[in-house]
């Protein structure tokens, strides 16, 4: 900002302007239940921010919102400035700039790990064949699964398998990454496989938003943890301030019962 000084409300409307994601007010109920309750949560471009919380906090649907798998009651989300569209084409187009691993991994059974890579390509952004090909081995290659490329998603473990699910989103070049528990239906070995690809993003400057229990990352690749319970943020912070000196006693709660275990 220049020597010109500005009131807090204004300063808080720029900060929102350069939000790359941008929800505010969101609200969204599942009959009676109120799983997100007045929202607001702004992401810069290249932030990474994690977000944590006791199970059934709104965390995952909070995800869900932001590519509109999940519709909100009231309020507004932007990505890039863009109102998210209800539906149709433009919904579609809005959804390609945002990629999404979620816990199961979602890969067509029916065609090989090559072919999984390329079909967002020349389905959605009309990419031409040989180079949707040369783009999914570099990102194959790049998450150390390239030697898979020939076979089919049951035939490799279920880290290889999340790590297509990440080449595959990476694909579209998307604008923000949505991490929804891309780790938890895997066994022990296979979670630093997927939790290194992610990092690896993270450092390369990646707008990510990722829902996780692997406390460890949230520690060493965030920017912002976000700490949510009951569809609120109840606080936000850096790492360090949040795992060393939670304001909140729903956020020390719940960290004396997942660190000393």
């Amino acid at each position: 900002m220049s020597g010109v000084s500005v009131t807090k409300g204004t300063e808080d409307a720029a900060a929102a302007a350069d939000g790359l994601v941008v929800l505010s007010g969101v609200n969204k109920h599942f009959g009676a239940l109120h799983v997100l309750q007045d929202i607001d949560l702004s992401i810069a471009a290249g932030e990474v921010v994690v977000v944590i919380g006791p199970s059934g906090s709104g965390k995952s649907t909070l995800c869900r919102t932001i590519n509109r798998l999940e519709s909100i009651d009231s309020g507004k989300i932007t990505i890039d400035g863009k109102e998210l569209p209800s539906e149709g084409r433009e919904l579609a187009r809005l959804r390609s700039d945002v990629g999404m691993v979620f816990q199961s991994f979602n890969l067509f059974a029916h065609k090989t790990v090559l072919e999984n890579v390329m079909i967002g390509q020349i389905k959605v952004r009309k990419t031409d064949k040989a180079t949707a090909e040369r783009k999914a081995r570099t990102l194959l290659d790049r998450v150390g699964v390239g030697t898979q490329a020939d076979k089919y998603p049951a035939q490799l473990s279920g880290g290889q398998q999340q790590r297509v699910a990440i080449a595959r989103a990476l694909a579209m070049d998307p604008k923000v990454m949505l991490f929804d528990e891309p780790t938890s239906a895997l066994d022990p070995e296979m979670i630093n496989e997927v939790l290194e690809v992610m990092q690896q993003l993270a450092a390369e400057g990646m707008t990510m938003v990722v829902v996780t229990h692997e406390m460890g990352f949230a520690r060493s690749a965030a920017n912002r943890v976000v700490f949510m319970a009951d569809g609120r943020i109840v606080e936000e912070a850096t790492p360090d301030q949040f795992f060393s000196n939670p304001r909140s006693d729903r956020a020390k709660d719940f960290l004396s019962k997942i660190l000393h275990h």
